[in-house]
């Protein structure tokens, strides 16, 4: 039984690049295999389901499954742009916001190349926007899922923060995780929602799984 047939799925994957000049950019350690597996299992599930999907994750993407619409970008400004005309189009029922996202860009762009031979590059950052707080007000019907990574903390206080994020962008549900936590298919995460449920997760599959088993169950996702 296809428990999410009918329903609109956004998903967002991979990292998000911060140019600095034509070639070079600041990125992260990501590559987005939870989304992509995330996005897989909805479409298994019957959602028409559309994939943000950020640079270097072909390898985990052989092949597009029938009925995955997926659009890429690079970076934050192109993923920014996409997310506000999707999410500001009302068609979908919920989105699963896994991007890692970039959370400074360098203060100056150069045009071209930075040339070699420089005993010192200095480069600035400021902070960018941040784009899950800006979903609700694009759509507030939309079921927001939001993740949060930390470093370092223990689940005490890893479930703090993540209530706090999760009031923060009015979001639905939050997974809440470590990095520390993250390896391959191993990957504990906490999932918490609005009413201070929580449900511990051991896999990438467990998450996904998770996250879509509380979208079908949920009226208005």
């Amino acid at each position: 039984m296809k428990k999410l047939k009918g329903k609109k799925i956004l998903v967002t994957a991979g990292p998000v690049w911060a140019p600095i000049d034509r070639i070079r950019v600041i990125s992260n350690i990501f590559r987005g295999g939870l989304g992509i597996l995330i996005a897989k299992e909805a479409v298994k599930k019957g959602a028409k389901t559309t994939l943000l999907l950020g640079p270097g994750n072909l390898p985990l993407l052989k092949r597009t499954p029938k009925g995955l619409k997926i659009i890429y970008f690079r970076f934050f400004n192109e993923l920014f742009d996409l997310m506000k005309r999707e999410i500001s189009s009302r068609k979908y029922d919920a989105l699963i916001h896994s991007a890692a996202v970039s959370d400074y860009l360098p203060t100056t762009f150069y045009p071209g190349k930075i040339r070699s031979g420089k005993r010192e590059i200095l480069i600035r950052l400021k902070p960018t926007i941040k784009i899950i707080d800006q979903v609700k007000k694009w759509d507030p019907d939309v079921f927001l899922v939001k993740f949060k990574l930390e470093v370092g903390k223990n689940k005490k206080e890893l479930l703090k923060k993540g209530k706090e994020a999760l009031e923060e962008s009015s979001a639905d549900l939050l997974v809440a995780n470590d990095l520390k936590d993250i390896r391959g298919d191993r990957h504990r995460a906490f999932i918490l929602d609005k009413k201070g449920g929580v449900i511990v997760c051991r896999t990438k599959q467990d998450i996904a799984r998770s996250i879509l088993l509380i979208l079908s169950q949920v009226s208005n996702a």
